[in-house]
């Protein structure tokens, strides 16, 4: 019997168990209720509360009028808070105290002017909120890599104090990597976000998987802090995640001496309660099936044993069913769904009379002296054989995905049935598995249950593979300066990803253009086709700087083959200063012109002789190539008009 221990801080942590009750007590006074977003990430309790009257809104101008809504424990910002309120809606804000704070730092650091940086999932509901309690100067980063950047090509002139403050269920330790990316040089306030029930939930986690050969971590597949958990404990002992006792069987765990159980802060008791109870039930039919195959062998005709296989003599065929001669004084019947799977074939087509064939006894019958056999369970063996090669060996097996079932697909291949889980499917999280269906696909096997002849794929596997092929090709013939045509994947605040083939590089957004950009999105999307460059390349931390740019578009290159001092052009001024004013010659070059040169007289205020706007007539004066700065003047055009 297997040891299962359940950790110590699993499940509902305090501000989930505030907010689901907060709802719970709603619906007991007969109140009508909209949360804004599922209330928590378990769809167990979810499907619960909307059974019982329950809405799930996600914007203010889906409440009905006479609805209490609730706010969730991720809370959201401040925009949000003003719309319910000119919508008239009474409110039950069950947003986490932990995550209230965080909203009171970047509100407070926001208003004494710092930039505030948070570590966190940047599409993750509390992210969300936070950044809707901060003003514009604001930036969200996953991890110490992203934060390396992000200090790398910090502006020289940057002078602002960085608030730094962290989602409440970031992962511990990799916030602890982040700290370390700070520059000593730069002023840095950091608050120390993450929960309590968090550090403790995967402190106990982490140390239950050290000792444990397996661990379940039972909570909402959307859950960040389940997702965390799950990601703590793989790295000391194989895992699954599960969001109920319903996925165990499609699982096929194997035999372990010792099992943990771990939830997430969004998993009620009794989940957990029903997954220990459906473990011990698998435990029990698995001990049992092995008892009852035992005891039909002790029961079994002597000469001839269910479960044996058998060679035999084909002695005639007919439309239903073959007869076979074992050399016994039994006669042998082999049925046409014993023969095969396939329903377009009959007898004949497999079998010929006169041909020696192996089968399994399927059951003896010695009064009657007949035995019942089986072709097909011989090819499923040999199947299965082969199955149990494939894994041991890696092999990259192909099969028609024959049909979509609960939490994944099946397919057929050497006569044994497949499940490859949705998770393994390599189809992002949540995309339907329809498209799968009747679709050749790659996989491998990554799982074989011997008693029960079930194994479990992985097409995620084989995409990993070639994945990981294609970056040590990639980084064994890459250098700099070599180009490649890829495709957009994704964009941040700071750049666009850029896939060159199994392998991802990232376009800083200062090498997207030569105009100064607020955001990627104003220059490229997801899914546009792009030439790019190597400009740098890291193969320790797997990191590759592309460049896009072209040389032939520098605003600086086509004014300098286009103009020279001395030339007079027209400017329009794009902006004014105590010393004078910038005015814009080319797209993405601009000229000052000195005070003392906006006139032919004296000037004592830029702006009683310009505006913004103003088109202007100005001679190149000066040109330093060196700096990209140009030297432009009014009163030089005056002058050589009047003489």
């Amino acid at each position: 019997m297997s040891k299962i221990t359940v950790a110590n801080s699993a499940g509902y942590c305090f501000g989930v168990d505030r907010a689901v009750k907060m709802v719970y007590n709603e619906l007991d006074k007969g109140a009508k209720v909209a949360t804004f977003g599922a209330i928590i990430h378990n769809q167990d309790v979810v499907n619960d509360m909307t059974a019982r009257g329950v809405r799930i809104v996600n914007s203010v101008d889906e409440l009905r009028p006479d609805e209490t809504v609730v706010i969730r424990s991720h809370g959201v910002g401040r925009n949000i808070y003003e719309q319910i309120k000119q919508k008239g809606n009474r409110l039950l804000d069950a947003t986490c105290p932990f995550v209230s704070k965080i909203h009171k730092i970047v509100e407070e650091k926001s208003k004494e002017d710092c930039f505030i940086l948070i570590v966190g999932d940047s599409e993750h509901p509390e992210v969300q909120g936070i950044v809707g309690h901060c003003d514009q100067n604001y930036s969200v980063f996953k991890d110490n890599f992203e934060l390396k950047h992000f200090f790398e090509n910090l502006d020289e002139n940057f002078k602002k104090t960085i608030a730094f403050v962290a989602q409440t269920t970031y992962n511990i330790l990799v916030w602890e990597k982040c700290l370390k990316e700070i520059p000593p040089h730069i002023p840095v306030v950091i608050s120390d976000t993450i929960c309590n029930a968090t550090e403790a939930r995967q402190t106990d986690a982490r140390e239950l998987a050290k000792k444990s050969d397996i661990m379940i971590v039972v909570g909402g597949k959307h859950s960040s802090n389940t997702v965390k958990l799950y990601d703590v404990c793989r790295k000391y002992c194989r895992t699954y995640h599960i969001e109920n006792s319903a996925e165990l069987e499609s699982l096929n765990i194997p035999v372990a001496e010792n099992i943990g159980i771990t939830a997430g802060a969004s998993t009620p008791a009794y989940i957990i309660k029903e997954v220990l109870t459906k473990m011990a039930e698998i435990e029990k039919e698995t001990i049992q099936e092995e008892e009852n195959f035992q005891e039909l062998l002790d029961k079994s005709f002597k000469k001839i044993h269910t479960g044996e296989k058998v060679k035999a003599i084909v002695e005639s065929v007919n439309n239903t069913e073959v007869v076979v001669s074992l050399g016994t004084k039994h006669t042998g019947y082999v049925k046409l769904e014993d023969l095969t799977d396939d329903i377009t074939k009959k007898p004949e087509d497999i079998v010929s009379v006169g041909e020696e064939i192996e089968l399994v006894v399927i059951k003896v019958n010695d009064a009657e002296g007949t035995v019942s056999l089986s072709k097909k369970k011989v090819d499923e063996q040999a199947g299965y054989e082969k199955i149990v090669s494939a894994k041991e060996e890696g092999t990259v097996l192909e099969g028609i995905v024959q049909h979509v079932v609960n939490k994944g697909v099946t397919l057929n291949i050497y006569g044994v049935r497949v499940f490859i889980p949705a998770s393994h499917t390599g189809l992002p999280r949540g995309a339907e598995l329809d498209q799968l269906l009747k679709k050749k696909v790659e996989f491998k096997i990554i799982e074989v249950t011997e008693g029960r002849k079930r194994a479990v794929g992985s097409i995620k596997a084989v995409q990993t593979a070639q994945k990981e092929e294609a970056k040590n090709k990639f980084w064994e013939s890459a250098s700099i300066g070599d180009t490649f045509t890829g495709k957009v994947k994704s964009l941040t605040n700071f750049g666009a990803f850029v896939d060159l083939g199994g392998i991802d590089g990232m376009v800083h957004i200062s090498e997207l253009s030569w105009k100064r950009l607020k955001h990627p999105s104003e220059v490229v999307s997801i899914g546009d086709t792009l030439d790019v460059y190597i400009k740098d390349l890291d193969k320790e931390s797997g990191r590759i700087s592309l460049g896009y740019r072209k040389n032939e578009e520098n605003p600086w290159e086509i004014f300098m083959n286009t103009y020279k001092v001395g030339d007079v052009v027209n400017a329009t001024v794009v902006s004014i200063t105590t010393y004078g004013a910038f005015a814009q010659i080319i797209d993405g070059v601009d000229g000052l012109i000195h005070i003392s040169k906006i006139a032919d007289r004296k000037v004592e205020n830029v702006k009683d002789v310009l505006s913004v706007g103003d088109e202007v007539t100005v001679k190149i004066t000066s040109i330093e190539e060196d700096r990209n700065r140009v030297s432009i003047s009014i009163r030089d055009v005056i002058e050589d008009n009047a003489e």
